[in-house]
């Protein structure tokens, strides 16, 4: 399972801005070339996985949304190659930042080592007593 896919990228980043990373030769382009999008994220894929399998059990059940914000990010880069402007390239240094903190175990996913989501503790704990009041021990004021 990818880590994002292209209509991940479009709804980031949109359509026309996809479509002219793609073709970049090609101004009078319409269409994403599909091609360059997948060699991106496959990719990047590789970049991620080489980071979290020393910590996960890969692939992962699901794809957190943090990584697939980081992994758009990283696919958004490699589209723009030597053309980079400042702001993807930020994007992309923070990005691998935080992917590397993911993989240091200095941030985590909510997934357990096998990939799965954990159980959350930090929410309210219910337990079940025993009764204390019976329809029978209050009948006498009814």
């Amino acid at each position: 399972m990818p880590y994002c896919t292209q209509a991940n990228l479009v709804d980031r980043f949109g359509q026309v801005e996809l479509i002219q990373l793609t073709n970049p030769t090609d101004p009078a382009a319409v269409t994403v070339n599909a091609t360059r999008v997948d060699d991106g994220i496959a990719d990047i894929d590789a970049l991620i996985d080489a980071k979290l399998q020393a910590r996960y059990t890969l692939p992962l059940a699901a794809v957190p949304r943090v990584l697939r914000n980081i992994a758009c990010d990283l696919v958004r880069a490699r589209l723009y190659e030597d053309r980079i402007t400042d702001h993807v390239a930020k994007r992309e240094t923070a990005a691998l930042k935080l992917l590397d903190e993911i993989a240091q175990g200095k941030l985590q996913l909510g997934l357990d080592d096998a990939g799965q989501a954990a159980p959350s503790s930090d929410g309210p704990q219910f337990t079940a007593g025993a009764r204390v009041f019976s329809s029978k021990l209050l009948g006498d004021y009814a």
